[in-house]
């Protein structure tokens, strides 16, 4: 058999090499595209003291952009094989900016509560830093109510872009409400998976090191 000569004449078996995607690819330019619409996001919602109607829109319009960005590249990105390193970092780095941006100028604007703003942002910084303090014991992955999270987050900050009055404004307001209760539940799963994975990855180390001994 062939296998058999080939390792009978010496010569070693190499695996295939498996070539990771290079930094210009469709995924990652969505992820630069929306880091550049922070900025411009940012100057067309504050433009004219931030309460133009017209300039709302537009600041609405970037986004919503931002916003199916962030759902095309990584879906791209996993069903292309187009996860690179630069991706790891900095499609989350893009997410936390956008949301970030939105929630501090809509507060610093006086059209959305400071504590709710708090309670996002330190939510989004804590799961974040409780990933890295569990990383090397193994990944948390995003659950469906993550997601779902998102969604309402990013559904209730783009109502608050705009400039609405009425039954709409009122709605926006419960929108809101739920994304915060979402955020705080998600973070609280979090939490709890972060706590198991350590104290499981704990525990495999203590085995592994009795074994050694």
């Amino acid at each position: 058999m062939s296998g058999a000569s080939a390792s009978a004449a010496g010569r070693p078996c190499t695996a295939p090499v498996v070539r990771q995607a290079g930094l210009w690819n469709i995924a990652n330019v969505l992820t630069m595209l929306r880091l550049l619409l922070v900025p411009a996001f940012v100057l067309l919602l504050v433009h004219d003291g931030g309460h133009d109607p017209a300039w709302r829109a537009f600041a609405w319009a970037a986004f919503a952009i931002a916003m199916i960005t962030d759902i095309f590249d990584g879906h791209l990105a996993r069903t292309y094989n187009l996860v690179t390193d630069f991706g790891k970092i900095a499609d989350p780095i893009a997410d936390k900016a956008i949301m970030g941006a939105a929630l501090v100028c809509l507060s610093v604007l006086g059209d959305l509560p400071w504590w709710v703003t708090g309670v996002i942002l330190f939510r989004e910084l804590g799961i974040t830093l409780m990933r890295f303090w569990v990383i090397k014991h193994g990944v948390i992955p995003a659950s469906r109510g993550g997601k779902i999270k998102t969604l309402a987050q990013g559904t209730a900050v783009g109502m608050y872009v705009l400039v609405l009055t009425g039954p709409l404004a009122t709605f926006r307001w419960w929108v809101m409400a739920v994304a915060v209760v979402l955020t705080v539940a998600t973070g609280l799963d979090y939490v709890r998976q972060a706590v198991v994975l350590r104290r499981a990855g704990l525990a495999r180390e203590r085995a592994e090191t009795g074994e050694d001994r």
